[in-house]
């Protein structure tokens, strides 16, 4: 197999084309004559590197240089061939501001970002939220044209309405052609002779303007909605970018939120759990009835299923855990020491010598008086 070439472009046989491009993008850089101004030999090298890429970048050449080295057809005259050239243009100057796809025209408008605060119950079953924003919109006065009343754009005499100047100029390799934005209009292709004196020629005013966002059912906090069209105004008539509105969700003190699943705490006393009892549990709409079962312990968690939140892409919602704490009492009367007693005795359960017992009650009275 053939090496020269690929030993020119300090690549391997075996390289990828991905990987001969970049090779010979780094070499033309360092070896182009206007980095090394009088330097015969760079100027030697690029010629060499630049044949060698002509030929390694066609499939076909390069399956005939493999084969055939440089006795192949054509193989060792890179420029024998047709359309060769277009690819080391568009290697070397895809890097240097060349865009030959550049479309003339008035530009889209900026991005807005802006935040809404909703509560759990708005997260959870969606809202409609109106929101006020400051950004461009089109100028009225001109029609957002840009142009004063009664006069119109012109095609830009600079770069005949393409909206890019393109120089072309010699080098060794024949003429190369640069391409960037046209200064005069700034790329959009026109010129406007007469601004327009409320907008001044941008086509576009900044205002306070108020919208209304529909927040879907489901969201969590740190969610963003994406507006397209509802962003800043391009100028001269461009398109309006997006908006992106950031949500935040307040806490609400009844719930802790875990995904779709909602968590609340309920408190009942030592009898209601022992006994057993019915209570009001709020949820995000209307209340709900739980039974205690008698014997519950404190940390026992009761679910009650599709009481959370929708889910966001799909039917259903999450459920609703309900987390029981038993509360002990910290102030007895002395009937309720004695009712208390006589149930621990029945009980069978040991308890402080009754002198104790109303030391305790003491105590507790005189921290609470």
């Amino acid at each position: 197999m053939a090496r020269e070439l690929y030993d020119l472009l300090e690549v391997d046989p075996n390289a990828s084309a991905e990987d001969i491009k970049k090779s010979y993008r780094r070499l033309a850089r360092a070896l182009h004559p206007d980095a090394n101004p009088g330097d015969a030999a760079a100027e030697a090298r690029f010629k060499e590197v630049s044949a060698a890429y002509e030929v390694l970048s066609d499939p076909q050449r390069r399956a005939q240089y493999d084969q055939f080295g440089d006795a192949g057809p054509q193989a060792g005259n890179p420029f024998g061939g047709g359309g060769g050239f277009q690819d080391i243009f568009d290697a070397f100057f895809s890097q240097m501001g060349a865009d030959p796809g550049r479309r003339s025209g008035p530009q889209a408008g900026a991005d807005i970002e802006t935040t809404v605060v909703i509560d759990l119950a708005e997260a959870a079953f969606g809202a409609a939220k109106d929101l006020s924003v400051r950004l461009p919109v089109g100028c009225a006065a001109c029609d957002a044209t840009g142009a004063a009343p009664g006069t119109s754009a012109e095609t830009c005499p600079e770069c005949q309405g393409t909206g890019e100047v393109r120089r072309v100029r010699q080098s060794l390799l024949g003429q190369m052609i640069t391409a960037s934005p046209c200064g005069r209009c700034a790329g959009t292709g026109a010129v406007i002779p007469s601004p327009c004196p409320t907008c001044h020629g941008d086509g576009r005013v900044t205002e306070e303007r108020t919208l209304t966002v529909d927040v879907p059912e489901g969201v969590e906090d740190g969610t963003t909605l994406r507006l397209a069209g509802r962003g800043a105004a391009g100028p001269r008539g461009g398109p309006a970018g997006s908006l992106y509105v950031h949500l935040r969700v307040s806490p609400d003190p009844r719930f802790e939120r875990n995904g779709d699943d909602l968590h609340t705490m309920v408190h009942v006393s030592a009898a209601q759990a022992a006994i057993g009892t019915e209570l009001e549990v709020e949820t995000l709409e209307a209340p709900l009835t739980v039974a205690i079962e008698p014997g519950t312990q404190s940390g026992t968690v009761l679910r009650q299923r599709n009481q959370g939140i929708p889910h966001l892409r799909s039917r259903g919602r999450g459920d609703l855990f309900v987390h029981v704490q038993v509360d002990t009492p910290t102030e007895l009367s002395d009937r309720e020491v004695e009712l208390l007693t006589e149930l621990a005795e029945l009980r069978g359960e040991h308890l402080a010598p009754p002198e104790r017992h109303r030391g305790i009650v003491s105590k507790i009275r005189t921290a609470f008086s």
